[in-house]
């Protein structure tokens, strides 16, 4: 796949894809293939990304179970750990050859289990290193690579620890940066804890973009909503029917990308207003409107076509998931968190989360899960 096309006002800056960009996380144990398919049918936009893999389990395992993955998913980077140059430039190449659009690097997650390969949060302390791993990947493949990182760890000074990572890998060639805008403490803290008890500094990111204004820097930790993730981009970037952006680039500059984690997995139906605000990161496609709904208080296609079309794609996908040797419940154990706020939600989630859990459970509990939805709306609609 290749990056969207860049306009005469982008030239001079970076070479990583068009933006603004909205990204869902890599999240241990939740972005599998089975969750990217899943967010992909909810948001053609979205630039998603997989699971941390390690680069010597890719070097090493089954490739097609770690790196396979389906064509519409795309766009979709690959998060990979490690901390050897070499290894990480040899999983980069054999990543690229199963069409992923951007190699990540982990430079952020603060697990004990991270910490113990060294990877992760504790390569803030070898900047180098990282920007050694950077070179390496970026002489291996053609398409982006990128890092991911915290603010700092422990007693780091997050005013020059990120500076100085920052300026490493930018030397070293990286296309991007997305800042975690948290320290990670890798004693003391569990990971739970260091995504919620660090303080949170914003502004740092955003100053930190006004003194890189050639190199795209996106911004994760603690965004919850979409309209809070806008108000730190450019507003001249978005639809004119965006409100509140630019709102917390007051002390630096607005920054090219957000990205949600957690918020967007438990709210999945956020992932549906995301492509009326970002354009396509691989083709420059406009943003698309979407209608708000009546029934919560989020932006999401509210059309029976829309969520019918939801509903059938992933029954067939769990359809062929089961006679490849699957379960129900690898892929819809991602998609309880739909329809927050909606009449029948509860009914919904009742279904997939008892029902889905059987073994000889069917794609018919996918149907009878979204029929639920649409009853009760359809019982609320009638009584108004």
């Amino acid at each position: 796949m290749r990056k969207g096309p860049q306009t005469a006002g982008d030239q001079g800056k970076s070479s990583y894809f068009r933006g603004p960009v909205f990204a869902v996380a890599p999240m241990i144990d939740w972005t599998d293939r089975h969750y990217r398919f899943f967010a992909r049918q909810l948001s053609s936009h979205a630039l998603l990304y997989t699971e941390m893999i390690v680069a010597d389990a890719i070097l090493r395992g089954d490739r097609e179970k770690l790196l396979g993955h389906d064509a519409s998913e795309h766009p979709v980077a690959l998060q990979l750990g490690g901390s050897d140059p070499a290894k990480m430039a040899e999983a980069a190449r054999i990543a690229e050859g199963f069409g992923y659009d951007e190699i990540n690097m982990n430079v952020g997650c603060p697990s004990d289990r991270v910490q113990s390969g060294t990877f992760g949060a504790c390569l803030m302390q070898e900047p180098a290193l990282v920007a050694d791993c950077i070179a390496a990947m970026k002489a291996a493949v053609k398409i982006p690579v990128t890092v991911k990182c915290r603010i700092g760890v422990d007693d780091q000074d997050p005013e020059v620890a990120l500076r100085d990572l920052v300026q490493r890998v930018k030397d070293a060639g990286t296309d991007a940066v997305w800042v975690h805008a948290r320290k990670a403490w890798l004693k003391g803290l569990s990971p739970r804890e260091n995504r919620e008890i660090p303080p949170l500094d914003y502004g740092l990111v955003h100053r930190l973009k006004a003194e890189n204004a050639n190199l795209f820097i996106g911004l994760n930790g603690g965004l919850q909503r979409l309209d809070q993730a806008l108000s730190h981009l450019d507003p001249l970037s978005l639809p004119t029917r965006a409100t509140g952006t630019g709102a917390e680039a007051a002390c630096g500059a607005p920054l090219d990308g957000v990205m949600l984690g957690r918020a967007a997995y438990h709210d999945s139906g956020l992932l549906t207003a995301a492509d009326g605000y970002f354009v396509h990161p691989l083709t420059g496609a406009e943003p698309m409107p979407v209608d708000r709904d009546g029934f919560s208080d989020h932006d999401h296609k509210l059309s029976l076509d829309f969520w019918s079309g939801i509903r059938d794609a992933m029954a067939d996908y769990a359809a062929a998931h089961i006679e490849n040797g699957g379960r129900l419940i690898h892929v819809t154990r991602h998609m309880v968190g739909l329809f927050q706020g909606w009449p029948g939600a509860r009914r919904y989630r009742q279904i997939l989360s008892t029902e889905a859990t059987r073994k000889d459970a069917g794609p018919q509990v996918i149907h009878a899960a979204f029929d639920a939805v649409f009853e009760a709306v359809t019982a609320r609609q009638a009584a108004e």
